[in-house]
């Protein structure tokens, strides 16, 4: 509580805005409209605290705002016009949600007196709100000056409160202008974490101190607790076994950092299992439990604990913190441990084995990795090279591997690598697409060199929607359907937007371009032809049932 808030003459427009900066936003990804053009001319004043940064589409305005949360693990913001704008960035907002993401969705709404009564005016929608409290974990309407002091401070509560998820604020055009005393806070909203339960830790100390075959799995949840992880698995030499939302918590280098297809490997012989920050969904539903096989869960969600199987122990609570005060109680329970690294080569090598059959995703994972310097962020995208990178790239530090989660969103791919590059501009940063994926948002390579963002990016040309067809054609008697292609030449497309335009027809091509483009200080799209990939799917990432 702010024991000593002021009280200042605002407009609602101008109440946001100071809301923002004082909740340490510097940069509003947006796209105006006349619903919120007195929102914009508040602003217009404090562009030196807060910095526009106009998209093309306000999908992109959504996606740059995820990538920047999700880069950093602060909150972001964006604000786009009401019924099409807003929906427009839902996909976006649906990919906040699945990844647990600190954005907040600034949006405009019609004439308040006017709202749900079917008019027909410019931009309605029924039941906007309605529709932005299915993709966020809050959401509000601003309907007074007042209120948009208090309801903006709330929502930058409910970001730090609990899970991560995305919030929402719609204010309508008639009210952004409306000025009245406004009682302003004067520090940021505060940030409140539940204390860490030391007697269900304790009892999780016991178990994990008495398991012979622990595994650590991680996801998004533990993305900033990567030395508290780290530390936790050593002590038990437990292997640390991350999908792509988990993946950097623990250097790829580390003997004990595995990834899917060896932690399926192990699986079958883990006795207690320790989940930090996952729904653990693939590892519960497609690996199999049993009675045999023991579960503690660290979350931030009570819910989220039983969604599935209800775990032997379930501590909800800030990662970090509790791994803390778990790396406190273990030493007087656990075993004395040897070195599985010997085991987890092994494992590993088979891994390396099975992945085989898919060696032309692997070339270009493997020029990915040569090609990006180490301290790069890599995005993630639905493409044939991007699928086996969730499994197949070393990744070394934590949010430098981007994915969309459940979402699974094709298109996403550009439009959040520039929101990432924004939020962390002094480290390279790649964003990987498909020929289909690409063209989603094709158009931000205008934002890109509008606003000096010089993310680099790879296009892989197959000329298909490649998963889709594949599949059309193994599975259905190659009867292809709305899969096939017609692209533009990437290379002078991006040359036309003032980006720069280079072409790699082999992995080495690709390594080469990518060391070059990543000394330019230019936006930079690389065109890779490819042709049809190997099926990944069937059988080589298949997840199976290895235990129930």
């Amino acid at each position: 509580m702010d024991k000593n808030p002021t009280t200042k003459s605002m407009t609602s427009g101008e109440a946001v805005v100071d809301g923002l900066i004082r909740n340490e936003i510097d940069t509003l990804f947006c796209l105006p409209g006349v619903q919120n053009d007195l929102f914009f001319d508040a602003l217009h004043a404090r562009t030196d605290e807060l910095r526009p940064i106009h998209t093309r589409h306000e999908q992109a305005s959504a996606y740059m705002a995820l990538g920047a949360s999700l880069a950093t693990g602060k909150p972001s913001a964006f604000c786009v016009v009401p019924g099409p704008g807003f929906l427009n960035a839902s996909a976006a907002l649906a990919t906040a949600y699945s990844t647990n993401s600190k954005v907040l969705a600034l949006l405009g709404q019609i004439n308040l007196a006017s709202i749900d009564r079917g008019y027909g005016l410019l931009h309605e929608v029924r039941d906007q709100i309605g529709i932005l409290r299915t993709m966020t974990k809050w959401a509000e309407r601003i309907e007074s000056p007042s209120d948009a002091a208090r309801l903006t401070q709330e929502a930058f509560r409910q970001l730090g409160a609990g899970r991560p998820r995305p919030v929402g604020l719609e204010c309508p055009i008639d009210v952004w202008g409306r000025r009245a005393p406004v009682v302003i806070p004067n520090h940021p909203a505060d940030i409140q974490t539940p204390p860490v339960d030391i007697d269900k830790v304790e009892d999780a100390a016991k178990l994990l101190g008495a398991a012979k075959n622990p595994m650590i799995i991680v996801g998004g949840g533990a993305q900033d607790a990567s030395a508290e992880v780290q530390h936790v698995a050593e002590m038990l030499e437990a292997p640390v076994c991350a999908y792509f939302m988990g993946r950097g918590v623990l250097d790829s280098r580390h003997h004990l950092s595995i990834t899917m297809p060896t932690g399926e490997d192990l699986w079958k012989n883990a006795d207690v299992v320790l989940g930090v920050g996952t729904r653990m969904q693939p590892h519960q539903q497609r690996w199999g439990v049993d009675k045999e096989l023991k579960i503690i869960r660290i979350d931030l969600s009570q819910e989220e604990m039983s969604r599935i199987t209800r775990p032997e122990i379930g501590i909800v609570g800030d990662a970090a913190s509790v791994l803390n005060a778990l790396a406190e109680a273990l030493p007087k329970h656990n075993s004395i441990r040897n070195s599985r690294r010997e085991e987890l080569d092994e494992a590993r090598a088979r891994t390396t084995k099975k992945l085989a059959p898919l060696a032309p995703q692997l070339a270009y994972v493997e020029a990915i990795r040569n090609g990006l310097p180490e301290n790069g962020i890599f995005i993630d995208e639905l493409t044939q090279v991007s699928y086996i990178s969730r499994y197949a790239m070393p990744v070394y530090s934590p949010r430098s591997f981007i994915g969309s989660g459940y979402q699974g969103t094709l298109g996403w791919g550009y439009a959040t690598g520039l929101g990432v590059k924004v939020a962390r501009p002094n480290v390279p940063a790649l964003s990987i697409n498909g020929d289909g994926g690409f063209m989603y948002n094709v158009q931000e390579m205008s934002t890109a060199v509008r606003h000096g963002i010089n993310l680099v990016a790879v296009v892989f040309n197959d000329g298909a929607f490649g998963n889709v067809q594949r599949i059309q054609k193994l599975r259905y008697g190659n009867r292809t359907i709305a899969s096939d292609l017609t692209n533009p030449n990437f290379t002078k497309l991006a040359e036309s937007f003032g980006v720069v335009g280079l072409r790699a027809t082999s992995p080495q091509a690709l390594q080469d371009r990518l060391e070059e483009a990543f000394k330019m200080e230019a936006p930079v799209l690389i065109e890779a032809p490819i042709g049809e990939m190997p099926d990944p799917w069937s059988s080589v990432l298949k997840l199976s049932k290895v235990r129930g």
